[in-house]
């Protein structure tokens, strides 16, 4: 498997700069940091990207000033540039709450010791949950992974549950060997789709999440493409803090996040496939037990971020 590890320089440096909002409260910054909600005068949150961040900022921001309302602190929202950049801020200690990918907590519980406290729940009250799969244009006459053999098959970003390590692993359980699809990565979860929309490979990865927000902007006219494998259920992405820091403030962001309005979380929840939302619920180490058997299974490491 071919590996890319950014630099801890570069990465922290693009990682940070793609997008930052400073959402603030009342008061000072100094009488913020005497308490244990913000022990550092401003909490660090960074985002995955995946969704376009010209979508995901706006929506990352409604959750951030909610939070930084709650905790009666400034929030700092980045949305990172990959999947690595987001682990490699925390474990160098930039960010204080991360939102991973499934897999990519993996790697940020292994790296930073991520702590996992809250994901999206739906109406019910229930964790979401999303799905991986691979389309091709409906006139071809792929039907099958198996057929897969000597096409070429977009995938969103090194690290990704949905956009790599899964469909990766559907191959392997094929019995395709490595060479046998041509794999380009297009960058993130829209730019997989698009690959596929502009004829550009003869098959992508899609999941359920970059589905339904294709749909809605009208990206993505289903009628014209074809599904030929999705994955079991995966649960929704969590919402970590950063192991280091102080219990107090670690309870204080577990109660605060757990107690948001759904209003709160509706936005991102929306371009996470979860509408309508619920409050956000609580999840631990336990509920991705199955991400870190995925990461086994593949030989994956934290080195692979």
């Amino acid at each position: 498997m071919s590996v890319r590890r950014s630099t801890p320089t570069a990465a922290l440096v693009a990682g940070l700069a793609l997008a930052t909002v400073l959402s603030g409260c009342g008061g000072s910054a100094e009488s913020a940091a005497s308490s244990a909600t913000c022990p550092d005068g401003k909490v660090r949150f960074g985002v995955e990207p995946f969704e376009d961040p010209a979508r995901l900022t706006p929506a990352a921001k409604v959750l951030a000033d909610a939070l930084s309302k709650s905790l009666d602190c400034p929030v700092e929202l980045t949305i990172t540039e990959d999947y690595s950049a987001e682990v490699l801020a925390m474990e160098n200690r930039k960010l204080d709450i991360g939102i991973f990918g499934p897999l990519g907590y993996v790697f940020a519980a292994k790296r930073a010791d991520a702590e996992a406290v809250a994901s999206f729940g739906d109406a019910n009250g229930k964790l979401s949950s999303y799905t991986a799969g691979i389309w091709v244009p409906a006139k071809s006459p792929v039907t099958s992974i198996e057929q897969l053999s000597g096409k070429s098959l977009a995938l969103a970003s090194i690290g990704s549950t949905s956009g790599d390590a899964l469909p990766r692993k559907a191959l392997l359980d094929a019995g395709l060997a490595k060479d046998d699809v041509k794999i380009n990565y297009a960058g993130g979860h829209p730019e997989a789709l698009l690959a596929l929309v502009n004829g550009a490979v003869d098959a992508a990865e899609i999941n359920s999440q970059q589905l339904a927000s294709a749909k809605e902007a009208g990206t993505f006219d289903e009628s014209k493409f074809r599904r030929i494998w999705n994955s079991d259920p995966i649960p929704n992405d969590p919402i970590t803090v950063r192991g280091d820091l102080p219990a107090e403030f670690k309870t204080a962001v577990h109660d605060a996040l757990l107690d948001l309005d759904p209003k709160a979380v509706g936005e991102i929840g929306a371009l996470l496939d979860v509408s309508p939302p619920g409050p956000l619920v609580g999840v631990d180490e336990s509920t991705y037990k199955p991400l870190f058997e995925l990461a086994d299974s593949l030989g994956l490491t934290e080195k692979d971020v």
